[in-house]
Formats: structure tokens, sequence, C-alpha cells
């Protein structure tokens, strides 16, 4: 009984199932969809402001792109932690797939994977060659 009761509770939070449902329902709303701190042209935190960096960078235009500010609806806020098991937020889906955070993005684009992925995805046009 003893060690039973010095284990340390088990923290994991449930989200609702009404929850997870408007959740899904958003990954799905738009080709790019963005949980952040703040809003693309106010984020509020520097990984937010990163993202939205990058993906301006890009060229991801404003009608493929919805972001959902996390700092005005707490249950969002824990929720989309839950919903994709990652702890931290922003958070980046692409046609309805969980990308990652900053620094996956980061990463990717650094690699060129992310825009290969935009432009597979139809999200940006294929940049043609100047000379061609």
């Amino acid at each position: 009984y003893s060690i039973i009761r010095s284990a340390a509770p088990f923290a994991h939070r449930y989200i609702s199932t009404e929850t997870r449902g408007l959740i899904q329902k958003a990954i799905e709303e738009r080709p790019v969809v963005l949980f952040m701190k703040g809003t693309p042209k106010l984020p509020e935190c520097g990984f937010s402001r990163a993202v939205v960096q990058v993906l301006d960078l890009h060229g991801v235009p404003e009608d493929k792109l919805k972001a959902y500010n996390v700092l005005s609806d707490p249950e969002l806020r824990s929720g989309i932690k839950e919903f994709s098991d990652w702890p931290t937020i922003p958070q980046i889906y692409v046609n309805g797939e969980f990308l990652g955070g900053c620094d996956i993005l980061l990463s990717m684009h650094q690699s060129g994977e992310l825009e290969k992925l935009l432009v597979d995805s139809k999200i940006i046009p294929e940049e043609i060659p100047a000379d061609k």
C-alpha cells in the first residue's frame, strides 16, 4: 500500500468527445491549420511569430491557412496538446496531418521538405526557374 501511495499520481487529462470532434473538424477546415498564441497579424510568442514568418516566406495564401488563438480558449489550449500528443504550441497541421511545432517546421524549411510538401499538396505553386 505504501508503495502505491508514494507513486506520483498520473496527471493525464482527457479531452471531451465534443472538444476532440471540434479539433478534428478544425484541422480539416483548411489545408494549413495553425494553433498558435496570438494571431498571424499579432503573434504573442516568439515561436508562433517564427511559424507565421516561415509560412509567409513560402507564400501560403490566407485562404488556405486557418489560425486559432489558443490564448482565447483554455479548453482548446489544453485540448490540442492532448489531441496531437505534443506538449507545446504552436502546432501546425497540413492536410489534416500533424507536422509538429516550431522546431520541426524550421527544420523542414531549412531542408527544403516544407516547400516540397506545400507544393505537392497544391497549397503553393511550384516555382518555375526564371530562365525558362
